[in-house]
């Protein structure tokens, strides 16, 4: 979500249009900083609560004073918007307050992920998200001026599971840097990050925890690594991912993947990276032989778009935006969820066959470019003035405001 908003709020700024982004002030940022994003663009630290992460509800108890501290900033500056683009439900509840401080001002907001959809994937009460957020959704959807759906899958899932107008929704998925994220050299790759040429290597991006499905993907590489001659090139899985908003969460995942992987044999194969910048993550997608997504749900999946914005094949469990964004045969493969066996012989036929793997990577790098921002800013754009012209409002400096 962070990315989409600066890589977005980038993309307007090369336009002229100017951007503020809200967020709350967080770790060193001292408060009511501000920071560049692009020519006029600004992100500026809000004070609201404590500066250490919170996860999802926590934030409740601060939202008013967020809110407060916006307006109150932009009472002082003498600011006029013309749109509020919110993101995630928390963000949502304060365009709700700033669009009635605001004189209706249009809001178009952007779920990324619904709290319905994860308790339908949940495996256990741990997993499963509050009421209070499941009621906030509901509350953002009845009064923002249009919603942007990332597929046709979170279309559908807006208007059976919640009852959303489908008048008010637009399926607009998300747009990928091309200027980071693009086909490389896999031999200068592979030097960057230091992984032998000649080994086989599969790829895991994305945070730790159960809903991401990784346990499946470690249960099909002892399939493969059970199945793979004594004398054949080393088969290597890199896990990137970490998540510093909810590490007590994250520890209990990742220390049961790592027993998991002791209990599997495939203790020597599987490597838990960590984090990485979004700088180094082409490097890692282009050193891939194949990138997996094995999540139980994903509203879009931008992991696999930027992998195949770099030439690597994907192979992803065929739910969410998953299903619509990976072109099975095409760009990579979809699998069943959960499904090891599939996965596993779907690994297995990538890693045999380079004209394959070369086959798909290029298709995919082709189909990618069809997300590149500058395609998807003109489309949110479009959304943006129709809903402007919706609610005719006094006219100011053109700035789309994403709270979060």
């Amino acid at each position: 979500m962070n990315v989409y908003v600066r890589d977005l709020t980038r993309e307007f700024a090369r336009r002229g249009i100017q951007v503020d982004v809200f967020t709350r002030q967080q770790g060193l940022c001292d408060p009511h900083s501000v920071s560049e994003l692009g020519q006029g663009s600004r992100v500026i630290h809000v004070t609201a609560g404590p500066t250490t992460p919170l996860s999802g509800p926590a934030h409740l108890p601060f939202l008013e004073s967020f809110t407060s501290e916006v307006q109150s900033l932009v009472a002082e500056e003498g600011l006029r918007y013309d749109l509020v683009h919110s993101h995630y439900w928390l963000s949502g509840l304060v365009a709700r307050e700033l669009k009635a401080a605001w004189n209706g001002l249009p809001v178009v907001h952007m779920f990324h992920t619904l709290g319905l959809m994860k308790n339908r994937t949940a495996r256990s009460e741990s997993e499963r998200e509050p009421s209070v957020r499941i009621e906030g959704e509901r509350q953002v959807m009845a009064f923002a001026d249009r919603i942007v759906a990332s597929t046709p899958a979170e279309h559908a899932q807006l208007q059976w599971l919640y009852g959303a107008n489908p008048d008010k929704i637009a399926i607009i998925p998300p747009g990928v840097d091309v200027n980071r994220f693009h086909p490389m050299a896999r031999e200068e790759a592979r030097q960057r990050i230091q992984v032998p040429a000649a080994d086989s290597l599969i790829l895991y991006v994305g945070r730790i925890e159960p809903l991401k499905g990784i346990d499946t993907l470690l249960q099909a590489i002892g399939i493969l690594r059970a199945g793979c001659p004594d004398d054949a090139p080393c088969l290597y899985l890199a896990i990137i991912g970490g998540d510093p908003d909810d590490p007590d969460r994250e520890n209990a995942e990742m220390e049961r993947l790592k027993q998991m992987r002791v209990e599997l044999g495939i203790e020597e194969v599987v490597t838990f990276l960590g984090s990485r910048e979004q700088e180094a993550l082409p490097f890692y997608y282009s050193a891939a032989d194949v990138v997996v997504v094995p999540s139980h749900y994903e509203s879009f999946g931008m992991v696999a778009l930027e992998a195949m914005a770099c030439g690597t094949p994907v192979i992803a469990s065929e739910v969410g935006g998953l299903a619509f964004l990976v072109r099975d045969g095409e760009t990579g493969y979809r699998v069943e969820d959960q499904n090891v066996s599939a996965l596993a012989g779907k690994l297995s036929l990538l890693l045999e066959d380079l004209e394959l793997r070369e086959r798909l990577g290029q298709q995919a790098a082709n189909y990618a470019q069809g997300f590149a921002w500058p395609h998807i800013a003109d489309r949110l754009l479009a959304l943006f003035n129709e809903a402007i012209r919706g609610h005719p409002a006094p006219a100011g400096t053109s700035v789309s405001r994403a709270p979060m």
